[in-house]
């Protein structure tokens, strides 16, 4: 490969590092994705040297531990504070609802899901209101450990690199 297509090939995969750790953040972007993606496409254009196909696996298990955490978290966050199996369907479903509705829809669909769906199901608005913050604390939960695992993957990625 020549030293220009490496050059573009570095500086694609430094794109692909910073929106991953920014989909981290987001939660419409597929954070740790993106940074699987740069670390493969890395590892693709250096003949999988120093990133191979271990390394890669290993990213691709923090990508799955990541979203599986931010959609169990949700859902840990309805049952400890006392929500029904309703709650978590209702934020799930409010979470698709509020895709519609960008930023703001992705962070209050969840609630008012589950605090819908909860009240259908108890007709109790303070069982109902404390399922919905359950919602909002596992979120919170499930946001923060999928930025720390994005941010080990980009650790992860650059040591090795450097390390070679």
């Amino acid at each position: 490969m020549s030293g220009a297509a490496l050059a573009f090939v570095y500086v694609l995969v430094a794109v692909l590092l910073v929106v991953g750790l920014i989909g981290s953040v987001m939660p419409a972007l597929p954070g740790t994705i993106f940074i699987l993606a740069g670390a493969g496409l890395h590892a693709f254009a250096t003949g999988f040297d120093p990133i191979g196909p271990g390394r890669l696996a290993i990213l691709a298990l923090l990508t799955v531990v990541a979203y599986a955490l931010d959609h169990v978290a949700g859902a840990l966050g309805v049952k400890r504070l006392g929500g029904s199996g309703w709650a978590m369907g209702g934020a799930v479903v409010g979470a698709l609802v509020g895709l519609f509705f960008g930023l703001p829809g992705l962070l209050l669909g969840p609630l008012l899901g589950a605090l819908a769906a909860e009240y259908v199901y108890t007709r109790q608005l303070g069982t109902s209101a404390r399922a919905a913050l359950g919602t909002v604390l596992g979120m919170l939960v499930g946001a923060v450990a999928k930025i720390g695992l994005g941010l080990a993957m980009i650790g992860l990625f650059l040591f090795w690199v450097w390390r070679g």
